[in-house]
C-alpha cells in the first residue's frame, strides 16, 4: 500500500547551535510544544491520528516514556507507538515505520516527530559492582559518541578521512563544497526567508523551561556563520595529516521537526483542503558500509532505493543529503557521475546544523518544497548515520 505526505503537513523549528537559545529545553517537551502549535495552525486534530512514532538520539529527563509522554502533551492520550533511534538516520527511519504501519493496514494517518538537544548532553555513569573497588564505567552521551565508535574504534571525523582517501578528495574541494552550500543556504533566506517560511514559523518564540513565557525569539537558524575562501584556506585539518577541517563538517545543534503520513491520495488532499501537490513516497531503503567508512554508506542506500523503485539516477530531479561532512557530497556525486553543485539547493545540514533526530525530517521537507517550486518531479534524499549505516528515500511530487 502506498504512502503519501499531505502537502504542508510538516514543520521544523529553526535549528540552534548547541549551548544556544534552545539549550535549556527538554527536547521531548519542545517537540510536543511545537507539534501542538503546528497541527493547530494547519487544522490537523489529534482525533485524525491513528499512530505516532517519536525519534530521539540524545537522552533527556523522562525519555523512558518518550512517545506516550509526547502524545499526551499534544492532547492525544489515546495514541501509542514506538520511540526510535537510528542516530542521524532517525528521520527516514520514522518515515519507514509510518509506511510499515500503513502497509499492514494498522493505521491510516500517522504522526512522526523528532526532537534532539545535543546541548548539555548527559554524562552517564554505569555502576559495576564487580569492577576494581566497585568502580563503574562512564561516558559522555554526545561528545563520546562523536569521538568513538566501539566497533570501528575511531572518531566520526576519521570515517570522513577514510572516505576522502578512498575517493581522492582533498581539502580544497571540500572547501569549495562548503562555500557553495553556504551560497545555497542564502537562497533560502532570500525575500525575507520566503523558502524557509514554507515550513518554519517566521518568528519562533522560544519558551522558558516551564513553557510559561517567551524568553527570546528566533528569526531563523541560530549559529550559522558565513565563511570566506581566504579564511578557509588558513584552516588546518582536524586529524594531523588529514584533509577535513572544522569548516568541512557540520555543527551539533538543537531542534525539532514533524510530519504527517497517510494511506491514500484522497486522505492527503482532504487533510490540507483539496487542491495541492500530491506527494507520494515511492521507496525507502537502508544500507551499511565497510566499518569506518560512514560518509560512503549513502551510496549503497541510494543504489538500494533506486533498485527498489525501478528508477535510475537520471530520473531524479532533486537531490538532498544529510551531509555531516563535505566529503559526503563529493563521494556521492563521484559514485553516480553527478556534479555535487546540483545537490542541496536552499541548504543542507552541513550549514544549518545537526540536531541528529530531526535533521533528516527537515531535509526531506526542504526537498519536497524544492520539488513543489519546480512544478513537481522526483526527489532523492540520502544520509549517513552512526555505525557506517545510511538510509535513502525517494518521493514524487505531482
Amino acid at each position: 500500500m502506498p504512502s503519501y505526505i499531505p502537502y504542508g503537513a510538516y514543520w521544523s523549528t529553526p535549528f540552534a547551535r548547541w549551548q544556544g537559545s534552545l539549550s535549556h529545553l527538554n527536547s521531548i517537551e519542545l517537540s510536543a510544544h511545537v507539534a501542538k502549535s503546528a497541527m493547530s495552525a494547519r487544522g490537523i486534530t489529534t482525533e485524525q491520528i491513528d499512530y505516532c512514532a517519536y525519534g530521539m538520539t540524545v537522552i533527556q529527563p523522562g525519555c523512558f516514556y518518550a512517545t506516550p509522554w509526547f502524545t499526551a502533551m499534544i492532547g492525544a492520550e489515546q495514541l501509542g507507538g514506538p520511540t526510535m533511534n537510528q542516530a542521524c538516520a532517525t528521520g527516514p527511519r520514522l518515515l519507514s515505520a509510518a509506511m510499515g504501519e500503513i502497509a499492514q493496514g494498522l493505521a491510516g494517518t500517522v504522526l512522526i516527530a523528532s526532537g534532539d538537544r545535543t546541548s548539555n548532553g548527559a554524562h552517564v555513569y554505569y555502576p559495576a559492582p564487580g569492577g576494581p573497588g566497585g568502580t563503574g564505567q562512564s561516558e559522555d552521551w554526545v561528545l563520546g559518541s562523536f569521538n568513538y565508535d566501539p566497533w570501528a574504534k575511531g572518531a566520526m571525523v576519521q570515517t570522513a578521512e577514510n572516505v576522502a582517501k578512498r575517493f581522492g578528495i582533498d581539502t580544497a574541494e571540500q572547501h569549495e563544497v562548503v562555500l557553495l552550500r553556504q551560497a545555497q543556504y542564502q537562497d533560502a533566506l532570500a525575500d525575507d526567508r520566503a523558502f524557509q517560511k514554507r515550513y518554519m514559523e517566521a518568528a519562533f518564540d522560544v519558551p522558558d523551561a516551564r513553557f510559561r513565557k517567551t524568553v527570546t525569539t528566533l528569526a531563523g537558524d541560530e549559529g550559522v556563520y558565513p565563511s570566506k575562501a581566504e579564511k578557509l584556506a588558513t584552516l588546518k585539518p582536524v586529524v594531523p595529516g588529514g584533509t577535513v577541517t572544522f569548516a568541512g563538517q557540520t555543527h551539533p545543534a538543537d531542534g525539532a521537526a514533524g510530519m504527517i503520513v497517510v494511506d491514500s491520495a484522497e486522505r492527503a488532499a482532504d487533510m490540507v483542503g483539496g487542491a495541492n501537490p500530491l506527494i507520494e513516497v515511492l521507496g525507502i531503503a537502508q544500507a551499511r558500509e565497510e566499518k569506518g567508512f560512514m560518509p560512503a554508506a549513502p551510496i549503497k542506500a541510494a543504489e538500494n532505493v533506486l533498485r527498489q523503485t525501478g528508477l535510475s539516477i537520471s530520473d531524479i530531479d532533486v537531490f538532498k543529503s544529510h551531509n555531516p561532512f563535505a566529503v559526503n557530497d563529493i563521494a556521492f556525486a563521484r559514485a553516480f557521475d553527478l556534479d555535487w553543485r546540483g545537490m542541496n539547493n536552499f541548504g543542507s545540514s552541513l550549514i544549518w546544523g545537526h540536531p541528529q533526530g530531526p535533521t533528516g525530517l527537515r531535509a526531506m521537507i526542504e526537498m519536497i518544497e524544492e520539488l513543489e517550486i519546480r512544478g513537481g518531479g522526483i526527489g532523492l534524499f540520502q544520509g549517513c548515520a552512526a555505525g557506517d549505516s545510511a538510509m535513502a528515500v525517494v518521493v514524487k511530487v505531482i
